[in-house]
């Protein structure tokens, strides 16, 4: 090969790189700014939750028949529902049971899918083959009509909800989870414990739980979204909060009433509101589902 031709190649190759250098920084600062995104509109929904007087001061449940049915307005931003209560301060103090509903029922089925896959990842053959049948058992049903059946048996209310949606969500965390525990168990630096002469209490704490949990954090994320959406079909089932709360499902049920008079407001903004919380916490789930197979 001559020189020229040697020097041509050369050339090529470190446009090459320079072109795969910069995208892959512009795939990184875009990655960055959705991520910048997410996180401040996830800031303002805790925020609604949390400090609701900041954003919307007033009473949710104030009633003026004389402003019922008002189109989105200043005074009104988003309208007034059948009773002339504004729909905006409604969401936003209804963002704190809605939220809060979703997130204690990912708690719960993070802990039982928790208890379940470590349980049939850590056990004896005839427990992993006993939890395994239990979780397909649940893996029948639909995760709704699970959560329907146990309302169904329990009663409807705010806490049997919650319970419920956690239990239905239990069975994906916990055949997860002990794939996971699985792949830990056979990875080299548990066989590494195993030569040092470590106690089995020191593996299971410092390298095992550690790499199991730390995925539990995206998975967390992504299965909130999830169950916010089942908290509020339940709830627009008039299985959750009962009327006159702010919370987002019986908001939505209460409107669709109203749908045929033109009063649209009152079901299109709860619905929103429903929409952007699940994909919020979808999108941060997925981004630090990235992050994490990344770092893996």
């Amino acid at each position: 090969m001559s020189l020229d031709a040697a020097a041509v190649r050369d050339a090529r190759a470190g446009t090459t790189g320079q072109r795969d250098g910069r995208t892959r920084t512009g795939s990184r600062s875009r990655r960055g700014l959705w991520l910048g995104v997410w996180l401040a509109v996830a800031a303002i929904y805790l925020l609604a939750a949390v400090f609701p007087q900041l954003l919307a001061p007033g009473d949710p449940l104030a009633v003026n028949p004389a402003d019922a049915f008002s189109p989105p307005v200043p005074a009104h931003p988003l309208g007034t529902d059948e009773s002339g209560r504004g729909v905006y301060t409604r969401i936003v103090h209804g963002a704190s049971s809605s939220l809060t509903i979703g997130a204690l029922a990912t708690v719960i089925g993070l802990l039982l899918g928790a208890v379940l896959g470590l349980a049939a990842g850590l056990g004896p053959r005839w427990l992993d083959f006993g939890t395994t049948r239990i979780v397909e058992v649940f893996f029948a049903f639909p995760g709704i009509l699970l959560a329907l059946l146990l309302i169904t048996l329990a009663g409807p209310g705010v806490v049997t909800t919650t319970i419920a949606v956690g239990l239905s969500t239990a069975p994906g965390y916990a055949r997860l989870i002990r794939s996971q525990v699985l792949r830990v168990r056979a990875s080299a630096y548990m066989e590494a414990d195993l030569v040092l002469g470590r106690s089995r209490w020191h593996s299971f704490t410092r390298t095992l739980l550690p790499n199991v949990a730390w995925p539990l954090f995206s998975l967390a994320t992504l299965g909130l979204g999830q169950a916010i959406v089942w908290a509020a079909a339940l709830s627009y089932l008039g299985l959750g909060e009962p009327p006159p709360s702010p919370e987002w499902g019986s908001m939505l049920s209460a409107g669709r009433l109203y749908l045929p008079t033109g009063s649209w407001w009152l079901t299109i903004f709860p619905g929103t509101a429903i929409v952007g919380a699940a994909v919020t916490a979808t999108m941060l789930g997925r981004i630090m589902q990235q992050r994490t197979r990344q770092a893996g």
